[in-house]
This record gives C-alpha cells, sequence and structure tokens, in this order.
C-alpha cells in the first residue's frame, strides 16, 4: 500500500450517468468541498462504455434520459450507446468533472470509523504487471453511483452440450470485436430488451438470425421522431422547449406505467394486437403471448418498429421453446426442434450487484445489505454518510439520479447544518413488513433478492417508484422525521 491516506469530502464510485449528475450537483451547491469521482474503467460512461453490442441504446426517450440542466441535443427519441457516451463525456468536461476523474481505479473496500467520522476507501490501480497497486482515500462522504448489475459478467446460464459448440459462442454484455456475421446462422437466446435490440441490427448486418425465447416479452413500437416534438421545438425557445418535452415525457411515462397497471387487461390486447399487425398473418401466435401482465416485467420498445420488421422481411424469424442441448453446429430444442447455428449469443439477462463489488464495513464489521433497510431509496440504515443511486425500472434511469443527486447534496448541508460530523438512518425497533428493493418480477431481480436491501411499508424506508412521489420524499420532506439521527 502506497503512502499515507489521502484526505477528500466527498468520494463518488463510477464515473457513468449517475456519478456524472452527482459530481455536478455537488460541485455546484458545495465549492468549498473537495471531491474525486473514482472509475476503474479508462472512460466516462459506465454502462454506455461497457456495452458494444450492435444497435445499444437507450430504453427510454431521451428528454427524459438526459439531463434537465444539458438537454439531448439529438432529434431522436433514442439515442445510441456511442451518442449517450459521448454526451455524459461531453458534460463531464462542460462542468469541469473531468479533471477530478480517476480513471483505472476500483474501489475494493470502505469502511466507516465511528471514532473518525470517515470512510477509509481502498483503492485499487493495475499497473501492468499484474499486481494491482493499492492506496487509500479518507472522506467524510461516500457515494456509490454503480448502477445495479456486475460489470466483469452478465447472467449466464450453462446450456447442456454447449462446451461441443465449433462455432463462436459469447454474452452480449462481452461482445468480442468485429465478429464476422454476414450470410451466417446467428441465434440469439433471449427475449428481452437486449434481445429485442440485437436482433435487427445483426439482420441489417446481414446474419440470418433465430431469436430463441423460452417465452414471449411485450414489444411495442414506439416513433423515432415525434410531430409533436418537432412542433414544440419550433413554435417555443431551446430552454422552453426542452423544458416542456422533459415534462411531456415523465408524465407520458408515468400514466403508461400505472395505466397498464390497473387496466391490465386492455393493455395485454392493446400491445398484442399492436404487434400481430406487423408481422406476417402465419406468425405463430405463440411468439406473442407473455405469461405475465405488462409492466410486471419491463416493456421492450422497437423503435419504428425495427424489431418487427427485420422479422416481416424474413433476415430474422423467432422460435419459441426450451433448450435440450447444444451440438456443434445447431441448438436442440426440447420436442424434437433443431436449430442451425454458427453463432450463439447470450442475451440472456443481467447478474445484479447492488454496490459495485465493494466490500462495505462499519467499524470493521461487514455489511450485508440484505439485512438492512433502505431510506428513501437512497441511504442505507445503519451506515452513516452513505448516499446511493439506483435509478427506476419503470421510467428513465437518470429521473431519479438527479433527484438523489439533490437528496445527496441536502444530506450534506444537513448534517453540516446540524454541527455534526455524520447523519445515519436508524431503522424502528421491531418487525416491519418488506419488500424486494426493484419492483419488478424479472428473473434477474429474484436472482438477486438474496443480496440486496429491503424496503418497508412506511415512510421514511418506503421506496417509491413514482417521480412525483419522490420528488417529495427526497427534495422536500425534513430531515426531523425521527429516522436520521445526527452525532
Amino acid at each position: 500500500m502506497s503512502g499515507a491516506p489521502e484526505d477528500i469530502d466527498v468520494v463518488i464510485v463510477g464515473a457513468g450517468i449517475s456519478g456524472i449528475a452527482m459530481a455536478r450537483q455537488i460541485s455546484e451547491d458545495h465549492p468549498g468541498l473537495s471531491y474525486t469521482v473514482l472509475e476503474s474503467r479508462g472512460r466516462v460512461g459506465g454502462t454506455w462504455d461497457l456495452f458494444r453490442y450492435p444497435g445499444i441504446r437507450s430504453d427510454s426517450g431521451m428528454n427524459t434520459f438526459a439531463y434537465s440542466f444539458r438537454p439531448w441535443p439529438g432529434a431522436k427519441h433514442f439515442g445510441s450507446g456511442e451518442e449517450i457516451r459521448s454526451y455524459i463525456e461531453g458534460t463531464a468536461a462542460e462542468y469541469g468533472i473531468d479533471r477530478n476523474i480517476r480513471f483505472g481505479s476500483r474501489v475494493a473496500a470502505a469502511d466507516w470509523s465511528s471514532e473518525s467520522s470517515r470512510w477509509t476507501v481502498t483503492v485499487e490501480r493495475g499497473t501492468g504487471n499484474g499486481k494491482p497497486e493499492t492506496s487509500q482515500i479518507q472522506s467524510r462522504f461516500l457515494i456509490g453511483c454503480t448502477g445495479y448489475y456486475r460489470y466483469d459478467r452478465g447472467y449466464e446460464p450453462a446450456f447442456p452440450g454447449e462446451e461441443n459448440f465449433e462455432g463462436e459462442l459469447f454474452h452480449a454484455q462481452h461482445w468480442p470485436e468485429n465478429p464476422e456475421l454476414n450470410d451466417r446462422d446467428v441465434v440469439v437466446v433471449g427475449s428481452g430488451a437486449t434481445a429485442v435490440t440485437v436482433v435487427p441490427a445483426l439482420a441489417e448486418a446481414g446474419a440470418r438470425v433465430t431469436m430463441l425465447q423460452r417465452s414471449p416479452s411485450y414489444v411495442v413500437t414506439v416513433p423515432n421522431e415525434s410531430p409533436l416534438g418537432e412542433w414544440i421545438k419550433h413554435r417555443f425557445s431551446p430552454p422552453r422547449a426542452a423544458w416542456l418535452l422533459r415534462w411531456l415525457g415523465i408524465l407520458t411515462e408515468i400514466a403508461q406505467f400505472n395505466l397498464a397497471r390497473k387496466f391490465p387487461n386492455f393493455f395485454r390486447r392493446l400491445f398484442i394486437s399492436g404487434a400481430r399487425k406487423q408481422l406476417p398473418e402465419d406468425f405463430g401466435k405463440q411468439h406473442l403471448n407473455p405469461a405475465y401482465d405488462p409492466w410486471v416485467q419491463r416493456v421492450c420498445f422497437a423503435p419504428d418498429g425495427d424489431y418487427f420488421e427485420a422479422i416481416s422481411s424474413g433476415k430474422a424469424r423467432v422460435e419459441t421453446g426450451n433448450i435440450e442441448k447444444i451440438g456443434p453446429d445447431r441448438i436442440h430444442l426440447e420436442g424434437g426442434k433443431e436449430i442451425e447455428a454458427d453463432v450463439i449469443v447470450k442475451a440472456t439477462g443481467l447478474d445484479l450487484l447492488i454496490f459495485g463489488d465493494i466490500e462495505v464495513s462499519v467499524d470493521g464489521e461487514p455489511m450485508n445489505p440484505a439485512d438492512h433497510l433502505v431510506y428513501k431509496g437512497a441511504m442505507i440504515s445503519g451506515v452513516p454518510n452513505f448516499v446511493f443511486v439506483v435509478g427506476y425500472t419503470n421510467a428513465s434511469w437518470t429521473l431519479k439520479s438527479e433527484l438523489i443527486s439533490r437528496f445527496a447534496s441536502r444530506f450534506i448541508a444537513e448534517v453540516d447544518r446540524n454541527g455534526a460530523k455524520s447523519g445515519v438512518p436508524v431503522a424502528p425497533p421491531g418487525e416491519m413488513p418488506t419488500v424486494p428493493l426493484l419492483n419488478l418480477d424479472s428473473g434477474y431481480i429474484h436472482r438477486a433478492e438474496s443480496r440486496l436491501p429491503k424496503a418497508g411499508d412506511v415512510s421514511p424506508w418506503v421506496l417509491h417508484m413514482n417521480y412525483f412521489s419522490d420528488r417529495r420524499e427526497l427534495l422536500r420532506a425534513s430531515f426531523d422525521d425521527g429516522a436520521i439521527h445526527f452525532s
């Protein structure tokens, strides 16, 4: 370990869309505080630097996915992965945040000391010889902006016989550089947002694509350009147009989710009939009938119907079934059907990791997130001076990450206002009914439930997935609620 610990007021972990929003908020509101952003990768962007699969794009409209303080400059509803990464990088440069980012810096551990009221953050940097160089930072506040899934691997179920496959087989999260796809049989295993994004892009690249799904998902066409949006841009000044488009997006996302949950049968029929109209008449109904109601799992969006167009053109097809085994050049399904394959892409989902791969402890005692409650969806009971960001599952991630950034700034100010060194949420005595941290019935959430903190059933321990409820809780509600203890 090199040298004495460095002293910094605020350590932000992660230079993705949440980390840059947090750094901008802290630097604007607290110019007298020192801060640094620790990023394990070599560039700004987080998710948008990690994912390189064809067609990678936002799954929310950019009017809400972009920052409120720096409107999206593009004209289309969805942004490509590289456009989003460049936008985040440009934001970091515009606000001077890039000067405070330390790339190649992985946070291995963080321990809170009640005696010193400081976090000791252990940072590893690669040296090229295989052994990382370790250093430490002591900070008053620690803020986790690491997202909620593992960067080193996705969820990758092992299929019988896959070791015998003679072609290329990889997970979409680890897309190889320039694979040969033209005129090859490519099977995409999965039916979620990644698969729905990859399939039309591979078809456009000249591959013969089969999407192999165990069960269908809801796929909804969304126009990539909006006549109403263009009218607003021409009618109002750029700042006013950006404000109107953002709020239009917020209200639309909230209304769609709430109405779908309230009237599931209507939206089921609407989504399925809408898909059928864009597909050939002989397209099998078994490929379009999900086993769950809309928004019980996340709905997939197809910009301008590109997914349906790929299928209708004959460049892509869909099979529904379970894999029995994988042979040298094909996939065998239960029931006897076979699918020839030169390339197999596992679009089988994510593996959740709520605070990155960081060993968090308090006074030397390891903190198991599953044993703790979330406070306002932004702090953890029993863990002082620690804020973390988890965005919405039913709307744009950025909406909540900005709210939590403003909450973190308020919390820092409240600690100072109380003449305290720390503030910690303290769980109420006795048993409290709890619910999972995330509100979707998706496989990747169920697989991680034993590792995630829990939400309660009364404020401030309720986890909202509603923008207006969070504005009230995170921006306006008093810290004098009996749950936060300052010392």
